[in-house]
């Protein structure tokens, strides 16, 4: 059974309408608009440069900053790909998760503002992704590389690994996966029913947040939907799903495909627990957390 306090917070993003972003195609183009009225920044929270050496690079378009522990070589290399629907910008929970990185697992974590949709196609996004993912691997020195992504973001790690073992046969120490969104076209006969237990996320937002990352793609690319392609000669994969997720149904197809294609994977599934539950502040988030610093640390140890 959920935390307490998991319950609490459910209650709360209920009462507080947390879906009005992705709640139907016409919610997502108005955030849109928005956005390209009044741009949200992504800018890191002043708290993490006094735990963190912040700096920041530019990849074509896209601002990259990087985090490394103050005072300490870092032990290994984090690449983190934030979530938000591939609409939503960087957040505070995302920069936690940062922070958590950083100092609990003294590593050196790259983070892409990536261009957003409509603007940011997938086509566009995962070859740049994959050029940084590889750019961390070539880098070497102490520890191992482990690409990490939440939501819209672990469905972008896992197409840039997928691209990079497509071109170069590289592949990270590990990838770990957060309430991945996998399949674009969000048509699981599964997700009518887990959409009534999730407060956080609708079918139609999605899929027109899908629709506006996909470009000219159709959405069943694997570009776009990761899920649709290979799945064999990955790393080692992590997946953390809560079971009030409507893209529940990508984590458990992407174990069972996996599997199937010979890859290892392991899945967290936490029963009550919402969308990107590691990010929240409830004591499974802290225990996936955990989880997650030892995988970076097991990665600094290779």
């Amino acid at each position: 059974m959920p935390s307490l306090r998991s319950r609490a917070l459910s209650v709360a993003l209920v009462a507080a309408g947390r879906r009005r972003g992705l709640a139907s195609a016409e919610a997502v183009r108005a955030l849109v608009a928005e956005a390209a009225r009044r741009p949200a920044s992504h800018l890191p929270p002043r708290s993490l440069g006094r735990v963190a050496e912040i700096s920041r690079t530019f990849v074509g378009a896209w601002p990259v900053y990087d985090a490394s522990p103050r005072g300490a070589e870092p032990a290994a290399r984090v690449l983190y790909m934030h979530g938000g629907g591939y609409v939503h910008e960087l957040v505070r929970p995302h920069w936690a998760m940062v922070r958590t990185l950083v100092v609990q697992a003294r590593a050196r974590v790259v983070v892409p503002a990536y261009t957003l949709a409509p603007r940011g196609t997938a086509d566009r996004t995962v070859p740049v992704a994959a050029d940084l993912l590889s750019g961390l691997i070539e880098a070497g020195g102490e520890g191992g590389t482990v690409l990490v992504g939440d939501a819209a973001g672990a469905g972008l790690a896992l197409a840039a690994a997928q691209r990079l073992r497509d071109r170069t046969g590289a592949q990270p120490s590990r990838i770990v996966l957060i309430s991945p969104w996998l399949d674009l076209t969000v048509s699981h006969p599964d997700q009518e029913a887990l959409e009534a237990l999730d407060p956080v996320q609708a079918r139609s937002g999605l899929r027109e947040a899908g629709r506006l990352y996909a470009g000219t793609l159709p959405t069943e690319d694997p570009q776009v939907s990761p899920l649709r392609g290979s799945l064999g000669g990955l790393a080692p994969i992590t997946v953390f799903s809560g079971t009030r997720d409507v893209l529940a149904t990508d984590s458990r197809e992407l174990v069972r495909r996996a599997r199937e294609a010979g890859s290892e994977v392991e899945l967290y599934e936490e029963a009550g627990l919402l969308h990107s539950y590691p990010l929240l502040p409830v004591p499974e988030g802290r225990a996936a957390r955990d989880r997650i610093v030892e995988l970076v640390r097991s990665a600094a140890a290779q």
